[in-house]
């Protein structure tokens, strides 16, 4: 299966069941993913070379305003989008099968967690996962710690306290947190 592939079938959300040809790829993806990963975190590296690994990543011109203070890690790598401005401090996880986009002039705190994959509730579904994509939209601040599940949009201008767990969509313009995450104000 091409990369391209699997990216459109998880953009699509299609379901990676034990039998097709879907785990396989994601496997794949995730060794490359892991060993680029390494390559960032165990050594020194400049502001440039973050930005050619992280091209290497996400197999896409990173732009050359993005900024990164390792570590960093992501399963896959092939679906992350990341906009002009966008600054990700030490410690995140982008579990980005499902796809994640992250606009303009966006800000991610420490240990932040992107996880686009699900597991089926039913037992029988649980070895499958189901991906759905998280957008965050530009000039968005996510604090520390806080964690974006499955499917979630963050809108424009919008704030995510510290700690948050993001189980739904954020309107624009606001400020949420808590577990899980719900509005707190308006900006």
């Amino acid at each position: 299966m091409e990369t391209e592939d699997f990216i459109a079938q998880m953009n699509a959300g299609q379901p990676a069941l034990p039998g097709t040809d879907l785990p396989a790829k994601m496997n794949e993806l995730a060794e490359e993913a892991i060993k680029l990963c390494m390559e960032l975190n165990t050594q020194y590296t400049t502001m440039d070379e973050r930005i050619e690994i992280m091209s290497r990543i996400t197999g896409t011109d990173v732009p050359d305003s993005f900024r990164l203070f390792p570590p960093f890690t992501a399963d896959c790598g092939k679906n992350l989008r990341i906009g002009q401005r966008v600054f990700i401090i030490s410690g995140c996880r982008f579990q980005d099968q499902g796809g994640i986009t992250i606009g303009d002039d966006a800000l991610i705190g420490h240990n932040v967690v992107f996880a686009t994959l699900n597991h089926g509730l039913d037992r029988t579904e649980r070895s499958g996962t189901y991906p759905q994509p998280i957008v965050v939209e530009q000039e968005v601040w996510i604090g520390a710690n806080a964690t974006i599940l499955p499917g979630v949009t963050i809108g424009e201008g919008s704030m995510v306290a510290a700690g948050a767990v993001v189980t739904s969509d954020v309107a624009p313009n606001t400020v949420v947190g808590g577990v899980p995450a719900r509005k707190l104000r308006d900006l």
